[in-house]
Parts: C-alpha cells; structure tokens; sequence
C-alpha cells in the first residue's frame, strides 16, 4: 500500500512527454494524470515546462498550456528561439532542462519523491543528485516505441522506471484527430 505522507512532485517535460504520446499513437488526460499520482502519496506539485514562440499569433499550444494553469499544474514557460539552419531552413529551439533542473533541486527539501516525464539522457546527473538528497525518483517515458524514447543511462539511474503505454491506459485519452472514428461499448 503507497504511504500517504509521501510527498511527491511531477516535472514534466513538455516536449519530451508530447513527442512520446505521440510516437504512441495518444493523448494524456491531464486530469487523470494527476488523479493517478493522488493515489499514490500526496501530490505537492505538478510542474509543466515547455517553451513558447511569443510571435506566433495563435500557438496550437496555447489552449493546453491555459487548461494546465488553471486545473492545477503550474506551468513553467519561456520564449523559444528562432534561427536559420545551414540549409536556409527555419528552426526552433526552447530547451527547458536547466530550468527543470534548477527547480527540482530547489523543491528538493520539500518533497520525498520525483517523478520525472522525460527520455532525455542530460537528466541523469539530475537524478542522481537527487538521490544522493535521500529523494526517491521516478523516470516516466517509453520504451514500447520502435526507438526507445527514453536514454538508457537515465533510465538504470532511476530508482523506478514507469512505462507510459502503460500508464496511458490508466490516464488516456483518443487523440482529437481519431475522436471521430471510435465507438464507445457502453453506448
């Protein structure tokens, strides 16, 4: 039975949990997201961190970055840079690992455990960090996906590796763009 008086925080990595939900074909539920983690201990905080072009007018990632704000995560965001490649191509980049980073380490005597939504190899000197704090610490990511989603060396770091397939069965949703084709057997 999970003790209740464990303390735990979720850090997400935006892009890194939008690109392994995608890689599987699904959505998260947010919602069930951190009804899950309830189950579990007392969920101090769930951090969402993901970068935004400021000068697009509409961002498809707008309206999920609102919904958060509002219904319980605190979302940690920062304008993204634009630049020309070599090849004259257009690319973005808004990396957000130094500002997980720097807070999971700060919260660090606030909770007992982390459950981090990333694949990202960099992470793994974080990890260990936190465990040399005392901190239990969860890696969440994938490796159900032709390519592995998640570094190797992270995930032997981790105290406890959760499978995302798995847990989108738990805290899933159909992807907008399939919502249309499916039957319900409760109908």
């Amino acid at each position: 039975m999970p003790d209740q008086r464990e303390k735990i925080v979720l850090f997400i990595d935006g892009a890194n949990l939008y690109a392994t939900a995608k890689a599987l074909g699904t959505d998260l539920d947010y919602r069930r997201l951190l009804d899950e983690f309830r189950k579990d201990g007392y969920l101090l905080r769930a951090y969402y961190y993901t970068a935004l072009v400021d000068d697009q007018e509409y961002s498809s990632i707008r309206p999920l970055i609102d919904w958060l704000d509002y219904n319980g995560y605190t979302v940690v965001t920062k304008p993204a840079k634009e630049f020309t490649d070599p090849q004259g191509r257009r690319k973005i980049k808004g990396n957000m690992d130094i500002e997980l980073a720097v807070d999971a380490l700060e919260m660090a005597p606030h909770y007992d455990h982390i459950v981090l939504f990333s694949g990202d190899g960099d992470f793994t000197a974080l990890v260990a960090a936190l465990q040399r704090k005392g901190k239990r610490v969860t890696v969440a990511s994938t490796l159900a996906t032709a390519t592995p989603m998640i570094a190797d060396d992270l995930r032997r770091q981790a105290d406890t590796f959760i499978e995302v397939a798995d847990l989108i069965k738990r805290a899933g949703r159909v992807p907008a763009e399939n919502r249309g084709n499916v039957t319900r057997d409760d109908d």
